[in-house]
């Protein structure tokens, strides 16, 4: 690999059909596939707990104990399928990971114990939270240039909307056929949608030189991005806002109840966050593609501090959907900028390698968050004290995020002949 000068960089230009942009097919598909990741998401789980307790007569620890192992373990997969995406394309491993995500859905359909339930974890967590979705992402940061924060944008925003909707479906099909056909309900889902949404993924078309037998592409390789301060900052950021996003989600009845919230009430909070969390995700990818994106992880880190240093003060309806408002806006604006700002800063060329090591980072950190906050819960007896503690986190990384130096972009030549 030699550099090569950035003037002889050939861009991969938008798709168009009759004088039209039609970027909005692959981004749209993109979407709806990050949305069908709900049956190995948190919220595509969560509704499973009370049911398999039951069913397995295990405990609620036994149960969160297996969800946390399936989960980093699912997350230490995920370098591997990053370079898997650079090496076979988005397109391809999509279907791949969908064969291998609907047969998982099966075989823990068929678990008898807490042993198979955790290896069904591992493969929930490895394929639906992290490798569909990377695979998504990566296929439209790689090919749309035109407006690139705001397409990445778009894609978030239809998978976080579709996310956060799919426990209302799992509800009612968990009370009609039971959760062992829920899941297979599930994994009929995934081969019946995904499968041709994936064929509507666009292939990555190489620049070619004059001579055709040199593809130029621009990126640094996942070590040289991962000996760079902004890569763990980057990846910082988002397993932040993994973690505490989660934490506080997954404790959120306990939490405001704990203000004076009703179950009902508390549960009602997921709406203002879905709402902002939306229109953040759509409004930071349109602005990365014309700010730098240090000051949206900055704004995102201050945003989730607010909202846990407000934690404490809420103690009516009113107060309670500020706070869910705020919090949303957090987890959004990172979500709207994260895959933009990796092929921004990195490159397109390994863009899978690099970004599958942050998401691995992020999954294993989600898994803490609800730890965190229960064992904080658990010596103080409140939960105040430590959702205030650890709002330190997110102020430390906005610093770092405005004082660690903006990485330079540089080109590799890969000779074909």
């Amino acid at each position: 690999m030699t550099g090569v000068d950035g003037r002889e960089r050939a861009e991969q230009r938008p798709v168009r059909r009759g004088g039209m942009r039609v970027w909005v097919i692959p981004v749209v598909a993109a979407g709806l596939i990050s949305a069908m990741t709900f049956p190995g998401q948190t919220a595509g789980l969560s509704a499973f707990t009370d049911p398999l307790i039951r069913a397995l007569h295990a405990s609620r620890t036994e149960i969160s104990t297996s969800y946390l192992i399936g989960t980093l373990l699912g997350a230490l997969a995920q370098p591997l399928f990053g370079r898997a995406l650079d090496r076979w394309g988005a397109r391809r491993i999509a279907i791949l990971v969908t064969l291998a995500f609907a047969l998982i859905l099966i075989a823990v359909s068929f678990a008898e114990g807490i042993t198979g339930l955790t290896l069904g974890f591992v493969g929930l967590r490895m394929t639906g939270q992290g490798a569909l979705s990377l695979a998504a992402t990566t296929a439209i940061a790689r090919a749309v240039h035109h407006r690139r924060g705001l397409a990445l944008g778009i894609t978030s925003a239809i998978g976080s909307g579709g996310v956060s909707l799919a426990p209302i479906g799992i509800e009612h099909l968990l009370l009609k056929v039971g959760y062992a056909n829920t899941w297979r309900w599930e994994a009929a889902a995934l081969i019946l949608i995904v499968i041709p949404l994936a064929l509507l993924l666009p292939r990555p078309r190489a620049a070619r030189t004059a001579t055709g037998s040199v593809v130029v592409v621009d990126g640094w390789t996942a070590k040289e991005a991962a000996r760079s301060g902004m890569f763990w900052v980057l990846a910082g950021t988002v397993a932040t806002s993994s973690m505490l996003g989660t934490g506080l989600a997954f404790h959120q009845i306990a939490l405001l109840g704990q203000q004076g919230l009703t179950p009902i009430q508390a549960a009602a909070n997921f709406l203002p966050q879905t709402v902002t969390s939306l229109l953040a995700t759509l409004l930071a990818g349109a602005l990365v593609d014309r700010l730098p994106p240090k000051l949206v992880m900055c704004f995102a880190m201050l945003t989730l501090a607010a909202a846990m240093l407000m934690l404490p003060l809420v103690s009516t309806t009113w107060s309670a959907t500020l706070y869910g408002l705020v919090l949303g806006a957090a987890g959004g604006s990172l979500r709207g900028i994260e895959v933009a700002t990796y092929v921004r800063y990195y490159g397109q060329a390994n863009i899978g390698s690099i970004r599958g090591i942050a998401i691995g980072i992020a999954i294993a950190s989600s898994a803490l968050g609800p730890l965190a906050l229960a064992a904080g819960h658990d010596i103080t007896g409140t939960f105040t004290t430590p959702v205030t503690v650890l709002a330190a986190i997110p102020v430390l990384m906005a610093v770092l995020a405005l004082i660690v130096r903006t990485p330079r972009r540089q080109a590799l030549a890969l000779d074909l002949r």
